[in-house]
């Protein structure tokens, strides 16, 4: 029991000031590998309420794949990030607002959950009809039958985010030469050829 003890605080500690990190990070590369800090901590915390599906979902999902792709896509378009802070005193206020009702929901949801004594027992249990299935087994029952439909609208969410990511990175270029397929279909011989009569002996 110390010992969990002892890993939760670690996990806890190390996450949480990981997690500032990476807003506080000047440059977005030491953001990107404070947030993969971050996820490890978090799958140690998932280990320690039980939940390993979850803890192993995240090492390889986002580490693996999320963290390394922000990682590599950063490394390569060598973003302006003072591009990107034009304009933050304007925007200020509306992001303090926004950090305000978040902060008062996390309060609020804090302030009103208690321990109860059965925590010990149910904490490795996802549900109280799950008796005899593995965590993954009672996690595949409850995303596909209680909560598909926000399963599948969180998908959607995560669709429109890399739309919109790709988007805010996307650079254009005026000197970009273009290949209009239609223009080329629709061109006629008489567009492009001539054909000239030339005397013998002479020269175009």
């Amino acid at each position: 029991m110390i010992i969990a003890t002892f890993a939760f605080y670690l996990f806890a500690v190390v996450a949480v000031i990981s997690a500032v990190l990476v807003i506080f990070a000047r440059n977005p590369v030491h953001s990107v590998l404070w947030l993969i800090l971050a996820f490890f901590n978090a799958a140690g915390l998932f280990v320690l309420l039980g939940a390993e599906f979850l803890a192993m979902l995240l090492v390889v999902v986002y580490v693996g794949a999320v963290a390394v792709l922000f990682l590599f896509v950063v490394m390569m378009l060598d973003l302006n990030t003072l591009n990107f802070r034009e304009g933050f005193q304007t925007y200020m206020p509306i992001g303090l607002a926004i950090g305000g009702v978040l902060l008062a929901e996390l309060v609020m949801v804090g302030g009103g959950w208690a321990l109860t004594p059965e925590v010990q027992a149910l904490r490795a249990v996802p549900v109280e009809d799950a008796s005899g299935l593995t965590n993954t087994e009672a996690l595949g029952h409850i995303i596909y039958t209680n909560y598909v439909y926000f399963f599948q609208a969180s998908g959607v969410i995560l669709l429109v985010a890399m739309i919109g990511a790709i988007m805010l990175t996307h650079r254009d270029s005026p000197n970009t030469k273009r290949q209009k397929v239609a223009r080329q279909f629709a061109r006629q011989p008489s567009d492009t050829l001539e054909v000239k009569k030339v005397e013998s002996g002479r020269g175009i």
